[in-house]
């Protein structure tokens, strides 16, 4: 089965809702940077939870950072995220040791940490880029993500994240969901939302049984019904290439081209996302000096 995002609204149209199956692109990430479980466990949930947000923007060319360090020893995390809600990032640290809550259960925020800060980088093609920032909660970044919604952009939020590891250390599932009370929603409408997010529990089962985007939102929301309105396929996808690295050398200047030249070896650079690596030769450097 293919990831993708699916997005509506509860029938009486006071709950906005979006769900994700998000185990191939977390599974690649995985391979990409070598990540270890810990590593995996958090850095899908956060790659799964910036795909959701940056779907949500819907504005052409835009794009959305989600930057989190916690003080643990993931050391950071880095996601972004484009308007259809493909993703890509990395974390300072892949190799995490074992840290369990209890025997088979991985302790994401004691990986992450909570001795920081959870940063949001919205760019709605506007002169500057909107930032919001808030104080960890948990580490767990579900929770982190539903505080930053209630205290940086005052949306009342729920959030709920999910990566099982395979015993062969694999991403067995991925995904979640994001809900979000519309202004005027009735304390009937909260009360029937609570009961539901309560009822279906934590997110990981119902991945691993097999329960696809939308029924995990028709068990959430319950009795309140979704209207689904979009599908949208995703992936984890890096825009990087060789003129764009080109782009980045060229602005390190004249003067520190030319010494990079006249060292007259290759120059290796490695995309951070993907790790694809650029090399470039002190001709390729002759070429660029002249474009400066």
């Amino acid at each position: 089965m293919n990831d993708y995002i699916v997005r509506g609204m509860t029938m009486d149209g006071f709950v906005k809702v979006a769900a994700i199956r998000s185990t191939n692109l977390v599974a690649e990430a995985a391979r990409i940077h070598k990540t270890t479980p810990n590593a995996t466990a958090a850095f899908g949930r956060a790659l799964t939870a910036a795909s959701m947000m940056g779907n949500m923007q819907k504005v052409e060319n835009g794009s959305m950072t989600m930057q989190i360090k916690g003080g643990g020893p993931i050391g950071g995390i880095v996601c972004v995220s484009d308007s259809e809600g493909n993703v890509r990032g990395y974390v300072i640290e892949p190799n995490v040791p074992l840290l369990e809550r209890y025997p088979g259960k991985l302790d994401v925020g004691a990986t992450v940490g909570t001795d920081g800060t959870l940063t949001i980088i919205r760019d709605l093609q506007m002169k500057e880029p909107y930032v919001g920032s808030i104080e960890l909660v948990t580490g767990e970044i579900g929770d982190d993500i539903t505080a930053y919604f209630v205290q940086s952009e005052q949306i009342p939020t729920a959030c709920a994240l999910g990566v099982l590891i395979d015993r062969d250390c694999s991403v067995k599932v991925a995904g979640g969901y994001i809900l979000q009370l519309l202004p005027g929603a009735p304390d009937e409408v909260i009360d029937k939302l609570e009961e539901g997010i309560r009822k279906a529990g934590a997110v990981t089962p119902m991945l691993e049984a097999g329960m696809t985007p939308e029924e995990i939102l028709g068990q959430v929301c319950g009795d309140l019904g979704v209207l689904f309105m979009e599908t949208c396929p995703v992936s984890y996808k890096c825009y990087c290439s060789r003129e764009r690295v080109e782009g980045a050398l060229i602005s390190l200047g004249r003067k520190e081209l030319t010494e990079i030249m006249e060292e007259g070896k290759p120059f290796p650079v490695e995309c951070q996302f993907c790790d694809t690596v650029y090399t470039f030769t002190p001709d390729d450097f002759a070429e660029i000096l002249n474009k400066v």
